[in-house]
């Protein structure tokens, strides 16, 4: 990491509620002060993105591409082997399903450093509805050669992994959220690319979470302590790559292990962990994976939506016990 990444923090407060997407922009805003290589595209969304402020303040680095997703991604790969930093920003449906030809044979095929910044993804975009509700963008950007994917848990890590990002060396897929969610880190942390996070250490069992769901894990496992059980927490905000080596530690001491994600099960992190943990003669432990059950989204208000697909902190405290017994 930089001297930029070590020195900030986005001075969220545990527990006030930011939605993702907001520290986005707050981000997008202080480093477009602090280097003029950074340059904001986006496709007309930039009220939904965030990237507004950016362009504002900086109209002649901001690019409103139009509906043109496709074209989008073309033109921040040349302005990436021009020597500049661009942030390609849209909803998550459009970024990663529209446009994955074009991240994939523009970007990452000509190992040029893109940052895709997707907003509004999974159920989460709630009243929007199935076509709009992206469940399977984490299994389509991390097949992608070279494609690191990154899902904050929360504002302050959403804000520093943008922060962060200004160091890589590869392309980036960062996922943001459209919806509030509270916030769990403090100004102490910092983020570190590749790490799984700790959050609350314990023997009974292992729960993996990202995203909007590491707060509702942590909330599942405050509860289960009061039944005595202690889960381990573990926040897998890099997705890839991917830290397995924190979760195989925990899973070998728990020999149970519940991941849950705001994304279909089929190809999202449960399964890129699990993989990582087999392939890594890690394999004897009770697994449940919690998220989408192959099935699409539908209409209805963020939080609701999450609770009709089993994301519920009840939920999460169910399948504890059932795999504890």
């Amino acid at each position: 990491m930089g001297a930029i990444t070590e020195l900030k923090s986005g001075d969220y407060k545990i527990g006030d509620m930011f939605a993702t997407r907001e520290a986005y922009g707050k981000a997008l805003l202080e480093l477009g002060a602090i280097d003029h290589n950074v340059v904001v595209l986006d496709a007309d969304l930039s009220g939904s993105t965030q990237t507004k402020h950016f362009a504002k303040a900086f109209p002649d680095r901001f690019f409103n591409m139009g509906i043109a997703e496709n074209n989008m991604m073309g033109v921040a790969a040349g302005l990436a082997r021009a020597g500049k930093k661009p942030f390609a920003s849209s909803f998550a449906m459009f970024a990663s399903g529209r446009a994955w030809e074009f991240v994939r044979n523009s970007i990452a095929h000509n190992h040029l450093v893109v940052r895709v910044c997707a907003t509004h993804s999974g159920l989460t975009v709630g009243e929007d509805g199935a076509s709009h509700q992206i469940i399977e963008d984490i299994s389509i950007m991390k097949v992608i050669p070279e494609m690191m994917v990154l899902v904050p848990a929360d504002a302050q890590e959403a804000y520093q992994i943008i922060y962060a990002s200004l160091d890589f060396e590869k392309p980036v897929y960062i996922r943001l959220g459209r919806a509030k969610s509270p916030v769990i880190f403090d100004e102490n942390y910092k983020f570190s690319l590749g790490k799984a996070n700790v959050l609350t250490t314990g023997s009974d069992l292992t729960i993996v979470a990202c995203g909007i769901m590491v707060s509702r894990a942590l909330e599942a496992a405050k509860k289960l302590k009061e039944h005595n059980i202690n889960a381990e927490v573990i926040n897998c905000a890099s997705i890839k790559p991917l830290d397995w080596q924190t979760i195989a530690t925990s899973v070998s001491k728990s020999k149970k292990l519940i991941t849950i994600e705001e994304h279909n099960v089929l190809g999202g992190m449960g399964e890129t962990i699990v993989s990582a943990l087999v392939e890594n003669q890690v394999n004897d432990f009770k697994l449940k994976k919690m998220g989408v059950q192959d099935k699409f989204g539908q209409s209805g208000p963020a939080l609701e939506v999450l609770d009709h697909y089993g994301l519920a902190v009840s939920d999460i405290i169910q399948e504890a016990q059932n795999i504890l017994n």
